[in-house]
C-alpha cells in the first residue's frame, strides 16, 4: 500500500454482485422447474452439467458477501441476509456458518484448532494413497460440513437458527410445488458441484503445498470467470476487503508481488497431481501452533 496507493480505491462494495446472484437464483428456480419431468438419467445429468456449476459458483457468491462485497462493511446485517437468500439454490444450510468460520480462515491461516480448512489428523492418516485421495475429493462436502464440528464446534446463534429455518422452508416449497425431481437436483448439484468437479480444484489449490515454502497460490484460469476471481488467491489473502471483480486490478497494480510466485492455470491438473503425486496428501498443508488471544466470531 505504501508503494501502491491507488490499491485503496478498490477497497469498496461491488453491487453488481447483488444483482449476478439474484440472477443465479432464478435460474437455479428455472431449473428446477425445468427438471421436473425429466427422466431420472436426465435429471443426474443436468444437475452435474448445470446445477452443479451454479450451486459451486453460489458458494464462492456466499465468500464474497461474509467479506461484505454486497453491501459494504457498514450494512453487515444486510450481507448476512442477502447471504441467506443465496443460500437457498443450495438446499442446505451454509451461510452463516461459513461467515463464523471463514474469517477466523483468514485472522488465523492454519491455526491448529482454530482454521477448520485445515483437514483433520484423521483425513490426513487415512486418505494417504491415489484411490483413497480421489475418494476424498468426491467426498469434499462431507468433509467440510463435519470437519468444524470436530475441531473447533462453535455455540449456535440465532441467525444460523434463522439460515436453518429459511432453508428448511425453501426445501419444502420446492417440494410441494415441484416434487422430488427438482429437490434432488439441488441437493445432487450442490453435493456434486463441491465434490468430483473441475471448480473444487481450487479447494486443493489455494493452500496445499505442492513447492515448500509456498502455502498459498493463486490461478489465473478462465473457471474464474465463475468463481468471483477466487483464484486471484494471493491477492485476496493480501486484501480480503477488496470484491473478486477488483483482485485482477490488485495483480496488474502490483505485478511486482505476484508475477513471481508459483502459480496454476488449470484446476483439473492440481486434482490430477494430488490424486497421482505420492509426495502430496491432505497432511500438505501449513499448520501452525498459535500464541497470544485468539478472538473468533
Amino acid at each position: 500500500l505504501a508503494k501502491h496507493p491507488e490499491i485503496k480505491a478498490l477497497m469498496k462494495p461491488d453491487y453488481n454482485l447483488i444483482w449476478v446472484v439474484v440472477l443465479m437464483v432464478l435460474a437455479q428456480l428455472t431449473a428446477f422447474y425445468l427438471v421436473k419431468d425429466l427422466d431420472w438419467k436426465w435429471v443426474i445429468f443436468w444437475a452435474y452439467v448445470f446445477g452443479s456449476c451454479i450451486s459451486h459458483s453460489m458458494t464462492l457468491a456466499i465468500h464474497e458477501i461474509s467479506h461484505n462485497s454486497a453491501f459494504g462493511n457498514s450494512k453487515a446485517m444486510w450481507n448476512r441476509w442477502f447471504g441467506i437468500f443465496a443460500n437457498l439454490p443450495l438446499g442446505l444450510p451454509y451461510s452463516i456458518s461459513f461467515k463464523r468460520y471463514h474469517m477466523d480462515h483468514h485472522r488465523y491461516l492454519g491455526g491448529d484448532g482454530i482454521d477448520v480448512d485445515i483437514p483433520t489428523n484423521f483425513e490426513g492418516w487415512f486418505f494417504c494413497t491415489r484411490f483413497r485421495k480421489f475418494m476424498w475429493i468426491v467426498l469434499q462436502p462431507f468433509f467440510y460440513a463435519i470437519r468444524p464440528l470436530c475441531i473447533n464446534p462453535k455455540p449456535i446463534t440465532r441467525l444460523e437458527i434463522i439460515n436453518l429455518l429459511a432453508q428448511l422452508s425453501f426445501d419444502v416449497v420446492i417440494y410441494y410445488l415441484w416434487g422430488v425431481k427438482s429437490t434432488f437436483y439441488m441437493l445432487a448439484g450442490s453435493v456434486l458441484g463441491l465434490g468430483l468437479h473441475p471448480i473444487s480444484g481450487h479447494f486443493i489449490a489455494e493452500h496445499y503445498m505442492f513447492l515448500k515454502g509456498h502455502e498459498t497460490y493463486s490461478y489465473y484460469g478462465p473457471l474464474n470467470l465463475l468463481t468471483f476471481n477466487v483464484g486471484y488467491h494471493n491477492e485476496h489473502h493480501d486484501f480480503p476487503n477488496i470484491p473478486g471483480k477488483s483482485l485482477p486490478l490488485v495483480k496488474k497494480i502490483a505485478a511486482e508481488y505476484y508475477d513471481n510466485l508459483p502459480q496454476y492455470n488449470s484446476w483439473i491438473k492440481v486434482l490430477y497431481d494430488f490424486v497421482m503425486d505420492d509426495t502430496i496428501s491432505p497432511y500438505s498443508r501449513m499448520k501452525r501452533q498459535l500464541k497470544g488471544e485468539v478472538k473468533q466470531d
